[in-house]
C-alpha cells in the first residue's frame, strides 16, 4: 500500500493518491474538474423497436403469436373421407416418401386469406356466424383425381359445383366488405392430398392416374369452418385446427 506524507496534507499542491489535486486561490481552494470521456450510448432496442434483451427466435415468436394463417372451408363428412382414403391405399403403400397430408385435416378451400393478425380474425367470426346461418347445405362429392404441375396431388368434386362458386364468391365478399385485404384467386375445387418431395416428379402422377375411377358417395357439406394453421411456424407437418364453424341454415 501506497504511504502518505502526514506532515504535507493540506498543501497547496499536495494531492491523496486516487484523488484530484488541488491548489488554494482567492476564495478558498480549487479542485482540478473531472475529467469525463464520452461514450456512445448503445441503443436500448432493435430497429424494430423490440427490446435489445430480446433474441431475434423470440421476437419471431412474439410476432407469430399475433397473426395466425387462417383460411375459409367445407370439410367432408368423416364417412365420405374414410372412403376416399380407401382408394388410396395403394398410393400410400407405393409412395410412401410424398407428403401425404392428414385425413382429419382434409377440406375444400372456399378463400384463403394468409397471415392474419389475430384482432381480423375475430372481427370475421360475427359476420361469418351470420352469413352461414343463410346459407343452405350443398350437395357435393368427392370424385377423381389430379395434380398441379406434378408437385400436388388433389381430388376432384362433383355435385353443386355451381352453388359453390356462389358461395366461395359470396364469403370472399364478405370477408372484403370487413376490410380483410387477402389475394383473390379463382377458386379451383378440390382436396389437397399430398405433395412430392423435390426432385420427385412422378409419384404424384402415377397417384393422381390412379383416382381417376373414383367416384365417391354424395354427402352434404352441413357447416362453415373458419380455419388456421401452423404453416411456417417450424419444421413438423402442417397441421390444420377449427378456430370455429358454423352450421349452415335451413336444410333442404
Amino acid at each position: 500500500m501506497e504511504q502518505i506524507d502526514a506532515q504535507h496534507v493540506g498543501e497547496p499542491g499536495f494531492a491523496v493518491p486516487g484523488r484530484r489535486p488541488r491548489r488554494l486561490v482567492a476564495g478558498g481552494w480549487w479542485r482540478e474538474p473531472r475529467r469525463v470521456r464520452l461514450v456512445e450510448r448503445q441503443p436500448t432496442t432493435h430497429s424494430s423497436g423490440w427490446p435489445r434483451w430480446c433474441t431475434k427466435s423470440f421476437v419471431n415468436e412474439q410476432i407469430q403469436a399475433a397473426t395466425v394463417r387462417v383460411f375459409i372451408a367445407l370439410a367432408p363428412p368423416d364417412d365420405a373421407k374414410e372412403e376416399l382414403a380407401q382408394a388410396l391405399r395403394p398410393a400410400y403403400d407405393a409412395y410412401p416418401s410424398m407428403r401425404w397430408n392428414r385425413i382429419e385435416d382434409w377440406h375444400i378451400t372456399l378463400a384463403f386469406l394468409g397471415e392474419l393478425p389475430t384482432s381480423a380474425v375475430s372481427l370475421l367470426r360475427p359476420p361469418l356466424a351470420e352469413f352461414a346461418a343463410r346459407r343452405r347445405p350443398l350437395d357435393l362429392a368427392l370424385c377423381g383425381g389430379g395434380h398441379f404441375d406434378e408437385r400436388v396431388l388433389w381430388s376432384g368434386l362433383s355435385g353443386d359445383l355451381e352453388e359453390l362458386r356462389l358461395l366461395a364468391g359470396e364469403v370472399r365478399a364478405l370477408v372484403k366488405e370487413h376490410g380483410v385485404p387477402f389475394m383473390d384467386r379463382p377458386l379451383n375445387p378440390h382436396l389437397t392430398l399430398a405433395r412430392a418431395r423435390r426432385g420427385d416428379a412422378s409419384s404424384v402422377v402415377q397417384a393422381a392416374a390412379g383416382l381417376s375411377t373414383f367416384t365417391g358417395r354424395t354427402w352434404q357439406a352441413e357447416r362453415l369452418h373458419l380455419v388456421g394453421s401452423n404453416f411456417g411456424r417450424g419444421p413438423g407437418p402442417i397441421h390444420y385446427r377449427d378456430i370455429e364453424a358454423w352450421s349452415f341454415g335451413s336444410a333442404r
